[in-house]
């Protein structure tokens, strides 16, 4: 799945070696830089070391060098930050979260309007009239 997965980015030329962009046949050595184009963030990976077969997945930080820019993550955190608070038009319905943050939204905006009029005297002071 994951070579399905990155042969479909280096078609896009989302995935280039030195700057340059590469072919899935490409071959990959120790010191190159390897840039990343994904979710609107670019990712430099130097690669250490080549292993000699196949590893898993929590093994490959120790064969990597990743020199991604500090703000290249900051941005990630915003965007993901900003699409939790939102929602496309036709989405659907609120989720429970969302609901809740509206309702909490809308007390406060009531307990503003309470503290500045007493609505329950000023319609008393109209029925008297």
């Amino acid at each position: 799945k994951t070579r399905s997965i990155a042969a479909d980015e280096i078609k896009k030329n989302r995935v280039s070696i030195g700057g340059q962009p590469v072919k899935a046949s490409r071959e990959v050595h120790e010191g190159d830089v390897v840039e990343i184009r994904k979710n609107q963030i670019d990712y430099k990976i130097k690669v250490l070391q080549i292993p000699k077969s196949r590893i898993g997945a929590k093994l490959v930080s120790l064969h990597v060098l990743d020199m991604t820019d500090k703000e290249q993550y900051e941005l990630l955190k915003m965007r993901k930050l900003s699409q939790d608070y939102y929602r496309q038009k036709g989405e659907g319905r609120p989720t429970k979260k969302d609901r809740r943050d509206m309702d909490d939204f809308m007390e406060t905006e009531n307990h503003e309007a309470d503290d500045d009029t007493d609505w329950e005297d000023f319609f008393r002071e109209e029925t008297e009239i």
